[in-house]
């Protein structure tokens, strides 16, 4: 006959409970005792069960990270912070990749037997959080939010990075600003266009129609709105990007199209990825700390599933002005 936990329980000295927290990792169980449980299960080859864990408990231990956008360079920095939480604290990280946040992929959360899910790329029009609410499975939002339903959130505070960028652009002379934003219906672009424009009129800035492009958070975007605005009889000397993935689009295409990255045209990111600070990229940005912002996530979701009832966290990261090769005096 198969092994189970109750064997353990006998043959280490304590409760089966106690077998399931100690196999876990548990904090709130006594180093000795883990030892002695695992010893135990060692002797006797147990295998934990997940089936049996989810119906002993009603939990799975398994948490969902839903990405509409896996070729964004953004999301790959962080699945392993999450995962390293979640796995510390017994869960396991199940990764969703979907093409959009529709109906039917919220349904597809639903049906997965999770404990709870961490939304990463929720659009403002997103009807997922409403099903996931109605369906009570717990959620947060990661960096992005929808203000339709309420949840827990890691969100990042652009206000101190976009005045310290503004200030050091205004300071070296910039004075025609141009900006290539993120897509309308997320809640970040409209943050981070919000903090710019505050930043600049602290200035006597403004950001004028003809130097405003829009579109996805990719490289593609970057260089198609740069081409665009490099075509103008009179240029922008300085571009603000959603993120540095657009960035990246920026200096592809002011190098194609001859342009100088500082000197014909200062660029600045979001977000602080690691391939910003690259010695072939160098890229002037805002930063914050994407992998403490990551584990906070995991932390809030673990914490949501096990107090259903708390009352609702949000968490600001603050961020900095990075100062690289990409901004410098215009010519």
């Amino acid at each position: 006959m198969a092994v189970t936990s109750h064997d353990v329980a006998r043959l280490a000295g304590v409760s089966q409970p106690t077998v399931s927290r100690a196999l876990r990792d548990d904090p709130r169980v006594s180093a000795e005792t883990k030892r002695r449980v695992r010893d135990a299960a060692n002797l006797l080859g147990y295998v934990p069960s997940d089936a049996g864990r989810a119906l002993s408990s009603g939990r799975t231990r398994r948490i969902g990270l839903l990405l509409t956008d896996l070729s964004n360079h953004f999301y790959s920095h962080i699945i392993s912070p999450i995962h390293r939480e979640l796995e510390s604290q017994g869960y396991q990280l199940m990764l969703h990749a979907e093409d959009a946040d529709t109906e039917l992929v919220a349904e597809r959360l639903i049906g997965n037997g999770l404990d709870g899910v961490i939304l990463a790329t929720t659009t403002v029009d997103s009807v997922v959080p409403l099903r996931l609410r109605d369906r009570r499975l717990p959620f947060i939002y990661f960096n992005r939010t929808a203000s339709v339903v309420d949840a827990d959130a890691t969100v990042v505070s652009a206000t101190r990075g976009f005045e310290e960028a503004v200030r050091r652009a205004a300071d070296l002379g910039h004075r025609r600003i141009g900006a290539v934003l993120g897509p309308e219906n997320t809640s970040t672009a409209a943050s981070r266009e919000v903090a710019l424009r505050a930043a600049l009129a602290g200035h006597g800035l403004a950001l004028v129609p003809e130097l405003v492009r829009r579109g996805p958070f990719d490289t593609a975007a970057g260089d198609a709105a740069t081409t665009s605005l490099l075509s103008l009889a009179e240029p922008p000397t300085a571009i603000f990007c959603g993120n540095d993935v657009i960035a990246y689009g920026t200096l592809n295409a002011a190098r194609r199209l001859g342009v100088e990255v500082p000197g014909d045209l200062s660029v600045i990111g979001f977000d602080g990825l690691p391939a910003a600070g690259w010695e072939i990229i160098d890229l002037s940005t805002i930063a914050y700390d994407l992998a403490e912002m990551a584990a906070e996530a995991a932390r809030l979701i673990v914490h949501r599933v096990e107090n259903q009832d708390a009352p609702l966290v949000r968490t600001e990261f603050d961020t900095r002005f990075v100062q690289r090769h990409t901004l410098a005096a215009p010519r």
